[in-house]
């Protein structure tokens, strides 16, 4: 088990090492799906350990493995592959530099060690992994959009980071000042040392709001729509599938550790006025995006603004449900960002103007692209129409009835919003057409072209990607235990 444990961080770091030191090997192109299936792989394996009732630890207890860390793990490995498979580039192109492939596997390993440190501070050491792998990601291109979107990244992504490390400080001093000091959040939650409310207070404030700002969560938002706007694709898939929910992993950590000492109050205040603001900021910006990935971009801060009301809400069905919700939205969201580089790839944009009718021209890329915006708009089947009415049906039972009315006004905006910018790319007429049309011309007459029905890419990940978020809402299976056991591990109330 202990094996187990290590396998995500050693492969992913021998991995990185491997193809730092020989960048253009020709298995280099393989080493992020090597990577994420040895991730995937492992986290399957420990939610099956764990479902019989074993905790595995490794490196001296550092590291740590229940319910919500092995399911965690699964997400981070199912939503690494689906990136890194999807992304591959065709055989007869080049291989990605090794500086880029490097970098996609400590960001896979950074994430893996994040989610299963028993240590505050080797998670918050993973966490500022996670910004160092990816600033480099965020530029890889190399042009001035990219590089200010690494910089503005990096400072943003910086100072959250440190306030939440002074977070992690104080919580640490008050542990010390009860007579117990340590930063093992499975110490911490299961023994409730007595330590200063006051002291508990500051911690817990700056620790959820420096993890908020990596989160993506309003206020601490406004990295989030560049930089994954300006990554390669399959990297905007990760950091928005994937990075978002582990930065949220940190914060609720630490709410099932300080909620005891304190009450609920604070974070359930924090969390409601978090997640309405991404609500409120995502609605109001979303209707005006121009761009498909800052579009796609501003869709991630929604789904976070409801997994930070499920954390609000507190009870058993909103946590089960976030857990959900963040495995579909993981799968749905990397996938569709995939998709937007294919569109990139063909069309030389992704300005929402300049793609249209997308289902005539380019039917291989107009199918993945409606079905991930269907998914992401929370039509059923697909898991997150179920998770997102589970958070509503339990914000209310909760008392939180005025909450979820204004979360759902702004979510029937959002829906809104995305769906007129997806239905306009799909079948929409070009500006040109329509321009023709209204000034009562005819548009150019254009010789008839056979269809693109080219993917421009692999179709098996996305297909299983697809297939996963539209079964796993009513055919959990072994899932549904390992999600309620992760919501007991959070305290979830009943």
């Amino acid at each position: 088990m202990t094996l187990l444990v290590l396998l995500p961080g050693v492969v992913c770091l021998g991995l990185a090492a491997a193809t730092a030191l020989r960048p253009r090997a020709a298995w280099g192109r393989l080493a992020g799906l090597l990577g994420a299936a040895a991730i995937l792989a492992s986290g399957i394996a420990l939610v099956a350990i764990v479902l019989n009732g074993s905790t595995p630890t490794a490196a001296g207890g550092l590291l740590r493995v229940d319910a919500l860390s092995a399911f965690m793990l699964t997400v981070i490995g199912a939503v690494g592959l689906t990136a890194t498979w999807a992304g591959l580039p065709a055989r007869s192109g080049p291989n990605p530099p090794g500086r880029y492939v490097s970098m996609v596997c400590l960001f896979l390993g950074a994430m893996s060690v994040a989610v299963l440190a028993d240590n505050l501070g080797l998670l918050w050491v993973a966490v500022e992994a996670t910004t160092v792998a990816t600033a480099f990601l965020v530029g890889h291109r190399r042009s001035r959009h990219s590089l200010e979107a690494a910089w503005k990244y990096v400072v943003l992504g910086s100072v959250g980071v440190a306030i939440a490390f002074l977070g992690i400080v104080l919580l640490y001093a008050a542990t010390l000042s009860a007579g117990t000091p340590t930063l093992s959040w499975s110490v911490l939650d299961h023994t409730h040392p007595p330590m200063d409310p006051a002291l508990v207070t500051v911690a817990a404030a700056l620790a959820v709001l420096g993890f908020a700002t990596k989160a993506g969560l309003a206020p601490m938002h406004s990295w989030l729509p560049d930089a994954h706007s300006q990554a390669p694709a399959p990297v905007s898939g990760l950091m928005s599938g994937v990075l978002l929910s582990v930065a949220f992993y940190a914060i609720l950590r630490v709410q099932a550790i300080v909620d005891p000492v304190i009450g609920p109050d604070l974070m359930r205040n924090l969390l409601l006025t978090a997640g309405l603001l991404s609500l409120t900021v995502s609605a109001a910006l979303i209707l005006r995006q121009r761009d498909l990935k800052r579009m796609l971009a501003y869709s991630s801060i929604e789904h976070m603004g409801l997994l930070a009301l499920a954390a609000a809400t507190g009870s058993t069905l909103a946590l089960t449900a976030a857990l959900l919700h963040v495995l579909g939205h993981g799968l749905a969201k990397s996938s569709t960002f995939v998709v937007s580089g294919r569109i990139l790839a063909a069309e030389g944009t992704t300005q929402i103007a300049d793609i249209r009718s997308l289902h005539a021209r380019r039917p291989g890329l107009a199918v993945p692209l409606l079905v991930g915006m269907a998914a992401l708009l929370g039509f059923p089947p697909f898991s997150m129409f179920f998770s997102e009415v589970a958070i509503v049906v339990a914000g209310f039972q909760g008392g939180l009835g005025w909450v979820m009315a204004v979360a759902l006004a702004l979510l029937l905006v959002l829906f809104a919003g995305l769906a007129r910018h997806t239905v306009r790319m799909l079948f929409g007429a070009s500006h040109r057409d329509a321009a023709a049309e209204t000034a009562g011309g005819a548009p150019a007459v254009r010789l008839p072209t056979a269809p693109d029905r080219s993917a421009h890419g692999p179709r098996v990940p996305l297909a299983i990607a697809f297939g996963v978020v539209a079964v796993v809402g009513f055919a959990a299976g072994p899932l549904a235990s390992i999600l309620a056991q992760a919501a007991s591990v959070l305290g979830g109330t009943p």
